[in-house]
């Protein structure tokens, strides 16, 4: 998306951030139960002194936040050496050598709940918390079905008498199809993972946390590199009593690209500002119940909106999407103000054209390929529109006329 810092820090919903809004659920949890749950950052080094700046705007908060550093590996490019971060399953060791760990075991705390901060729809459920509790599970990852969008996720297997993770890395290329179907596997992480305290402290210190190694393909200043990841959804071989939870696709709202951004955004027309496809209460990310597709729209947009900039400036305000089916946008598009979107829509600008969508336009199952599409909507709009005032008005008149006579 073209971040230059930390992905946590760029605006989501009403000029709120992803962190903002993880802040503001966890002071409403806070507040509702009279707890104290506190919040932990894991940065790499890249990102670790911004993150430290950028919490000092929530000192005045009821929540407490700790920030700490995951590993950093080696990496060897043309003789320049270098350093990455090992992926996500390093939040086991490096949360026991922060010290953070220690820390939350002396507050009493049981669980830990591990989930990316882009995902809004990752918040603490307390109905998952008292099942872990009363059924001693050491480990819970959240699954959810599988769409044809989902097909490269990790699915849950049974191996060896225990629940292990497949990521599509580890299937052999004869069995990658075989992988995608959603026949066959139903179901795929969500990274939202519940894991016990104590658990990570034993396995940790025992060094019993030997997850599977996963090849991540780079590009570094022009170099192809090859880094060597683990995933934390690996680890649930190694814990007692681990689990997966089938959840509502409403836990899984990641924000991966601008194309995932747009789901969220807010929606703005000449007189007012409302919610559209979601709305906010409490720090919450919560779908329009106006919604009739329980599908979320399918947003597809060109390299031209890859980055999160050009996707703001691209947009004079963010169309109304509640109506959506589909959205594919190809080449040098601009959207005005208040723009609506309905059913399939299809927009392709031509090879150095720019393509303007005005103001107030309205694209139901609309093929846009040039200027010349949208002059013909409109003109038929505008035939409709005066056909239809003239007609209505003439025979309310007449109506009134006929009651009062």
């Amino acid at each position: 998306m073209g971040c230059t810092g930390p992905k946590s820090v760029i605006e989501v919903r009403n000029g709120f951030t992803f962190l903002d809004l993880i802040v503001i659920q966890i002071e409403s949890l806070n507040k509702k139960y009279g707890c104290y749950v506190p919040l932990l950052l894991m940065n790499s080094f890249n990102t670790h002194d911004d993150t430290q700046k950028i919490v000092e705007k929530y000192s005045n908060s009821n929540i407490e936040i700790h920030t700490f550093n995951q590993s950093q590996y080696p990496r060897s490019i043309s003789g320049k050496d270098g350093w990455y971060p090992p992926g996500h399953g390093d939040v086991f060791p490096s949360l026991n050598n922060s010290g953070k760990l220690d820390i939350l075991l002396a507050q009493g705390k049981e669980y830990v709940f591990i989930a990316n901060s882009d995902n809004l729809g990752a918040i603490v459920d307390i109905k998952i918390l008292n099942h872990l509790i009363n059924n001693q599970n050491e480990y819970c990852m959240e699954v959810t079905p599988k769409t044809l969008a989902d097909v490269k996720g990790g699915t849950l297997i049974s191996y060896e008498g225990r629940v292990q993770l497949l990521e599509i890395a580890q299937v052999p290329d004869e069995h990658v199809n075989e992988f995608k179907s959603i026949e066959k596997f139903k179901i795929f992480n969500t990274n939202n993972l519940w894991v016990n305290l104590k658990a990570i402290k034993r396995l940790v210190e025992a060094e019993a946390l030997k997850m599977e190694i996963i090849p991540n393909p780079k590009e570094v200043d022009g170099v192809k590199v090859l880094q060597l990841e683990t995933a934390a959804g690996a680890a649930i071989r190694f814990f007692d009593k681990a689990i997966g939870i089938n959840v509502p696709r409403s836990r899984f709202l990641p924000v991966k690209a601008t194309s995932d951004l747009l789901l969220v955004q807010l929606f703005l027309d000449a007189s007012q500002c409302f919610s559209d496809l979601y709305t906010l209460v409490d720090g919450f990310v919560i779908r329009n119940p106006s919604r009739a597709n329980p599908a979320n729209p399918s947003i597809e947009l060109g390299p031209e909106f890859k980055k999160v900039a050009n996707f703001l400036a691209q947009f004079k305000s963010i169309p109304s999407i509640v109506e959506l089916d589909s959205l594919k946008v190809s080449g040098d598009v601009w959207f005005g103000s208040g723009i609506t979107l309905k059913g399939k829509v299809t927009i392709t600008a031509k090879s150095g054209a720019k393509l303007e969508i005005p103001d107030g336009a309205v694209l139901e199952n609309k093929d846009v390929n040039g200027p010349e599409d949208l002059q013909a909507m409109l003109a038929v709009a505008s035939f409709s529109q005066g056909h239809v005032a003239g007609f209505s008005q003439g025979h309310v008149a007449g109506a009134a006329q006929c009651s009062l006579g």
